[in-house]
């Protein structure tokens, strides 16, 4: 399946090989918690797995093997670059997978529990928490905050930028949260990660980037514009070359764990979440035949 989409887009190919593996898991049926356990763990490690895979076929390499001897994000590191991360940048991707697991009630989670309510089983969950997940307006914001810091160039350039950006009303990514109006408490712990990480790569200027930024903005955070923990992430991918069409696929394998306890927590006391709409529409209208229209 990963070759046959091997063009395909990574979070394309990361929903169509989850649902894939339904044919591949013994307990795929079984909705107990035990089970459903035990599912998510599988899920969580082949995740990597099929992301790095399918990201060596399409520039023409051989996947590279997992390595049974490091822990989960030293070992999707070291399927993507051929080598074993160092042990800072192993726990610094350890951290990222960490915050992103869960936060509430967001798009994905929400749409992993909509089917759970349905009694479906684990990976159709996961399935729509993956194609939730694709959508920009909920996975994109680390792609487009690498984006803006490539655009600045240089840390010297930050206010100005960010300054035309305020006067357009345009906004600066990696800044603001639908639930957070003061910092997201999720980005303390990824400051000191990528200062470190920018070091060990050479590229102390990307850290640099961002923390300009965010002294430009200083000013707004009184209107509840603060820095979230997309702000960080995405430098983290890029010092580590992962390409931007990976950058969602890597939220979606660190938030596998979370939509696997939020499908346990709906099977608890399981109910079929079903919203009623309100009709705004034009009431009392004839019904005119088909032929007559």
């Amino acid at each position: 399946i990963i070759r046959a989409t091997s063009d395909a887009h990574p979070m394309d190919v990361l929903r169509t090989a989850v649902s894939a593996l339904t044919a591949y898991d013994p307990e795929v049926a079984d909705n107990s918690a035990e089970a459903t356990l035990r599912k998510g763990i599988r899920l969580t490690a082949q995740a990597p797995t099929l992301v790095t895979a399918h990201h060596h076929i399409r520039n023409g390499s051989d996947p590279v093997e997992p390595n049974p001897d490091l822990g989960h994000a030293a070992n999707f590191l070291h399927m993507l670059a051929g080598e074993p991360p160092s042990d800072d940048a192993a726990a610094l991707m350890d951290t990222d997978f960490i915050l992103h697991a869960d936060h509430g009630s967001n798009a994905s989670a929400f749409a992993a529990r909509i089917v759970a309510g349905t009694d479906a089983n684990l990976h159709a969950a996961v399935v729509a928490g993956i194609a939730a997940l694709s959508g920009p307006a909920h996975g994109g914001a680390a792609e487009n905050v690498m984006k803006m810091a490539q655009a600045i160039g240089e840390p010297e350039n930050a206010a100005a930028y960010v300054k035309a950006l305020r006067k357009n009303r345009e906004p600066v990514m990696g800044f603001g949260h639908r639930v957070y109006r003061a910092e997201d408490p999720r980005a303390r712990h990824m400051r000191e990660g990528v200062k470190r990480l920018s070091k060990e790569m050479g590229q102390p200027k990307w850290y640099q980037i961002l923390e300009a930024v965010v002294e430009a903005m200083r000013p707004y955070a009184r209107l509840g514009v603060n820095v979230n923990v997309d702000f960080y992430a995405g430098v983290v991918y890029y010092l580590h070359g992962v390409p931007e069409d990976l950058f969602v696929p890597i939220f979606a394998m660190g938030r596998i764990p979370g939509w696997t306890v939020q499908v346990l927590e709906q099977f608890e006391h399981n109910i079929l979440i079903r919203p009623l709409l309100q009709y705004e529409g034009e009431l009392d209208r004839a019904y005119v035949p088909l032929e007559e229209r």
